[in-house]
């Protein structure tokens, strides 16, 4: 897509990573050694997945996050910037390598992710507020939890401050987010188990995932959105009206950066001044685009593949 055809300025504040991916049979059982059907190797880190998710819906795209002074990291800024993306915000240090996933993919689809943050680690908030500039001229600031939790949270002050539009996926969520977070949030997009966590609220039936959503309101966040994989995504927006959104029915080869997909599309929409409703149902096929293929990052469909 030219730079012309863009339309809303995105700000996506996150990690960096090389994914490392091995196809398995199925995933392994604690003690069980298995073998790889096929091994791959290509970008990833959910802040960059959401930042190229973004871009190829058609955002001017902003990266801010690190990178190491290695092989991985001249690879990773490359594939940015081939997406036609500012990666002005992005800091190079020698202090930790660029981060990776291990991540093993099943034959049905499903997927275990382990993190090794090393450079990620690096991004500071003074990072951040370099970037005042940056953010003054965007629409949308997205932020997740691969990086340190101050810097996200100096991330979403700054943006609220700004008066920009505010989205936070605390992924990994480990423990129920500060009240003063959810404050500067204007849409959270948690998946079932962050749900969980974050609410401490288990899912036994559909009725749970809407009280959940209302505990994450009532501590703070303005609209929240709960994704369910295949069931859809499930939306409480500010006021206390809730709606669910049932996914496209696809057949899923690898479920890697589908959430952080539509959360990109999602983001990309809502700097383009669409309403929730079509930025929800937008990221939700491109989500589904991207499961029925294998890879993260090189999954993620362009704009106009979603178009048809």
């Amino acid at each position: 897509m030219s730079k012309r055809a863009r339309q809303g300025r995105v700000v996506v504040v996150g990690s960096i990573n090389t994914d490392l991916v091995a196809q398995t049979t199925h995933l392994p059982f604690p003690g069980e050694t298995l073998g790889s059907v096929r091994f791959s190797q290509a970008g990833g880190g959910k802040g960059a997945n959401q930042a190229v998710a973004a871009a190829r819906f058609g955002a001017h795209v902003t990266m801010v996050g690190c990178v190491g002074d290695d092989e991985n990291g001249d690879e990773r800024l490359y594939d940015l910037e081939a997406e036609e993306m500012d990666c002005a915000g992005i800091t190079v240090t020698r202090d930790r390598p660029t981060g990776l996933a291990l991540i093993t993919v099943s034959h049905e689809g499903q997927n275990t992710i382990v993190v090794v943050g090393g450079s990620n680690g690096e991004l500071k908030p003074a990072d951040v507020l370099r970037q005042e500039a940056l953010f003054s001229r965007s629409d949308v600031i997205v932020c997740q939890l691969e990086t340190p939790g101050e810097t996200a949270y100096a991330s979403l002050k700054l943006a609220r401050q700004l008066g920009k539009i505010t989205i936070l996926n605390p992924s990994p969520a480990t423990d129920p987010l500060p009240p003063e977070w959810l404050s500067l949030t204007d849409y959270l997009v948690v998946n079932e188990v962050e749900a969980l966590i974050l609410s401490d609220i288990p899912f036994e039936s559909e009725n749970d995932m809407g009280r959940a959503a209302e505990q994450l309101q009532h501590q703070g966040a303005c609209n929240v959105i709960v994704t369910l994989g295949a069931r859809g995504a499930y939306l409480l927006q500010e006021g206390g009206n809730g709606r669910l959104f049932l996914a496209p029915r696809v057949e899923a080869v690898d479920t890697t950066a589908a959430g952080d997909t539509f959360i990109g599309v999602l983001a990309a929409q809502l700097a383009s001044r669409q309403t929730i409703a079509k930025s929800i149902e937008r990221g939700q096929l491109a989500a589904a685009i991207s499961v029925t293929r294998r890879g993260g990052q090189t999954s993620i469909p362009k704009r106009e593949e979603v178009d048809n």
